[in-house]
């Protein structure tokens, strides 16, 4: 999508965080990688939200109502009884047939025909950043790679405007991929390998994607 079309998808998906009930809470929403870069065209725009786990059911009627209408389990216990009252459409599960957040979440923020990745997370972007370059690193899986340069535009029910005008703007300066590994400490021989890997795994997707992470 040209630059344009990107920033407009991001302050849409804003607009739905702060305005209508989410699957779970959500905590923080990041932009990172090529929007973030000020690319035009944006080959894949990169979202990353970071959500609240439920670890109390908000209504225990609500599994076995949903269980029966939409074969799901798990509403009012992993997504928000609400949420699924409000938007059927949404509820989305994993191959155990139990409602999945992340998909959830996917499915209320992004259209399916659009290069959009969202990553979801329990932890903040920057932790889950240090976590996955550990994990690349002790299995040489460097494509798992979360990439650093991100802009974080909500936090805690509050969105940054001048983070988005700044974004909307082109005007945040990020080092290139390889040193951005290497400032976070990745040996500097293994810097170019380890982003021409994150690429090309970034090229290979295609459409709406989502990865749901625990930390």
């Amino acid at each position: 999508m040209n630059r344009d079309e990107a920033i407009e998808r991001v302050e849409e998906i804003l607009h739905t965080v702060e305005n209508e009930t989410m699957p779970v809470p959500v905590r923080e929403l990041w932009v990172y990688g090529d929007v973030a870069l000020g690319l035009d065209p944006v080959e894949r725009l990169d979202v990353y939200v970071t959500k609240d786990i439920l670890l109390r059911g908000d209504d225990g009627d609500a599994a076995e109502r949903f269980r029966k209408s939409h074969g799901v389990e798990g509403v009012g216990k992993t997504v928000r009884a609400e949420w699924a009252e409000q938007f059927p459409e949404y509820i989305r599960a994993n191959d155990s047939g139990h409602a999945a957040p992340e998909q959830c979440l996917a499915a209320h923020l992004l259209p399916e025909d659009e290069p959009v990745h969202l990553e979801v997370c329990n932890s903040s972007f920057e932790d889950n950043v240090t976590q996955r370059l550990q994990g690349a690193i002790q299995r040489e899986a460097y494509e798992q790679i979360l990439d650093p340069r991100g802009v974080c535009l909500w936090a805690e029910g509050q969105r940054s405007d001048e983070a988005l005008r700044k974004l909307r703007e082109s005007e945040l300066p990020f080092p290139t991929l390889p040193d951005a590994l290497g400032m976070l400490g990745l040996d500097a021989e293994k810097t170019d390998e380890a982003a021409e890997a994150v690429e090309s795994y970034r090229k290979r997707q295609e459409g709406a994607t989502v990865r749901g992470d625990v930390v």
